[in-house]
């Protein structure tokens, strides 16, 4: 079993970057690691004050592959605080989780609502769909979930990461950079992700 910290690991970036915009990442029993820590870790680099809540309180979360994470804080904590961005990490189990939480359908529902960004990876955006959230936008995931969102969504085969509006979606493990990146694009700009990317030798255009 491997434990970690996120605050620990990550939190000395922020003594060397001014943080003005916020994210909210969500941390789901059976979340995919990968997409959770690529994206919460990019974001930070990029200077953007990252809190990672758990869904089901402040306690260790365990991820798809039995790695276990510890949250900044519970999601009942911080639901009524505005962030710029709203991430949820894919994973079968953990997007489940959240797809069954009325308090996160309430949350993304008023993220909506005030135009903040919402994005969604892997399966992720099914999240989107059982709450009723983004109806009619475009957007990608894990192809096999293509089959739950095709109804609703405007849904896209070829590309890695979809970006319309307020919302970003993204395949899967293999293009969390890119995800994380063009969320942090957003939130940063273009001139620091370069940085942020150029640091991590990982080609974004």
């Amino acid at each position: 079993m491997v434990f970690f910290g996120f605050s620990q690991i990550s939190r000395h970036f922020s003594k060397f970057t001014k943080m003005s915009k916020s994210a909210l990442v969500i941390l789901a029993p059976g979340a995919e690691e990968m997409e959770f820590i690529i994206a919460a870790d990019v974001l930070r680099r990029a200077g953007i004050k990252v809190t990672v809540a758990g869904l089901n309180g402040g306690e260790a979360v365990k991820c798809s592959r039995d790695v276990q994470i510890l949250p900044d804080t519970s999601l009942d904590q911080v639901a009524s605080v505005k962030f710029d961005v709203v991430v949820l990490p894919g994973g079968l189990g953990g997007s489940n989780a959240m797809g069954e939480s009325s308090l996160v359908g309430d949350l993304l529902r008023s993220q909506e609502s005030a135009g903040g960004l919402i994005a969604a990876i892997c399966a992720a955006p099914t999240v989107l769909a059982k709450h009723g959230v983004a109806s009619g936008k475009s957007l990608t995931s894990y192809p096999s979930m293509k089959p739950q969102l095709v109804d609703n969504y405007s849904y896209v085969d070829d590309k890695t990461v979809v970006k319309d509006g307020n919302l970003i979606t993204s395949r899967g493990p293999g293009t969390a950079y890119e995800f994380a990146l063009r969320i942090a694009e957003e939130l940063a700009g273009k001139d620091k992700v370069q940085e942020v990317a150029k640091g991590l030798l990982v080609a974004y255009n």
